[in-house]
């Protein structure tokens, strides 16, 4: 004689409501919430922080840093790369910094670039030349690339002041032209690494930008897995020329060059 089998529980129904967050809304809740508190991938757009970032690499993000600095732990530190929205009278004006979806709203795209000054520095740029704080700062990590490529920026106006009212002969009038810059409190001064004439809209004519508008810090570079070796820019076309030689793993860490570390 066999014992009675216990029927098997009945799971409630689930509602619609409940149907609906677990399998669409929990999952895009969670995606929000690490992204936005916790990491995130961001991918670098056009060729402003050549040679050490490519167009189409993208980075990884830990937001949790950012957070945190701006809840007065720690802060960012000079050389490190950025992610961030432009100011708005800058976006207002220069057309690339202002961008609009299908027509229905206009927004500030996020940018690249690397940090100089922190607040309370002083920066100034003489034929190309960095300096913070009256010390020359050593940017042979990027200079040395384009000075073999021919077309590295010791005349322009961006070369020449530290802010400038205009770019590559065209007027954009966010900044006045200034010889020497002292970064404001709760802001940075950050630069492209690209250092042709043309090469990257940064804080020489966009001014400093807001601790508010820093999404976050490019740690590492993890996409793609390997790239070329060496890359050929064209200067009279602002764009890449060619990819050559071997192909070489493009997982890296993205510390501050040396040069930062001999600043006081």
């Amino acid at each position: 004689m066999t014992a009675p089998q216990t029927p098997a529980p009945i799971k409630p129904k689930q509602t619609a409501l409940q149907k609906l967050w677990k399998e669409i809304l929990e999952p895009i809740v969670f995606a929000v919430v690490i992204t936005q508190f916790v990491a995130t991938l961001v991918g670098v757009d056009g060729v402003s922080m050549m040679p050490n970032l490519r167009n189409g690499e993208r980075v990884f993000v830990p937001k949790y840093e950012t957070w945190l600095h701006k809840a007065g732990v720690g802060d960012f530190k000079r050389g490190d790369i950025l992610i961030f929205k432009p100011p708005r009278e800058a976006s207002a004006k220069i057309d690339n910094l202002n961008k609009s979806a299908f027509g229905l709203y206009t927004y500030r795209p996020f940018l690249i670039k690397r940090l100089i000054g922190l607040p309370g520095d002083r920066v100034s740029i003489t034929a190309g030349e960095v300096s913070v704080n009256g010390q020359p700062l050593d940017s042979s990590w990027t200079t040395a690339y384009w000075q073999e490529q021919g077309c590295w920026d010791t005349q322009s106006e961006v070369a020449n002041n530290i802010t400038s009212a205009s770019i590559a002969g065209a007027t954009v009038n966010v900044v006045p032209d200034r010889q020497e810059f002292t970064v404001p409190d709760g802001q940075y001064f950050v630069m492209g690494d690209n250092r042709t004439a043309t090469g990257s809209e940064d804080s020489r004519i966009m001014g400093a930008i807001a601790r508010r508008d820093v999404a976050g810090r490019a740690a590492a570079v993890v996409w793609p897995i390997m790239r070329k070796a060496n890359v050929r820019y064209n200067c009279l076309t602002s764009s890449v020329e060619e990819f050559s030689g071997d192909n070489v793993l493009n997982w890296r860490l993205l510390t501050p060059p040396a040069g930062f570390g001999q600043l006081k």
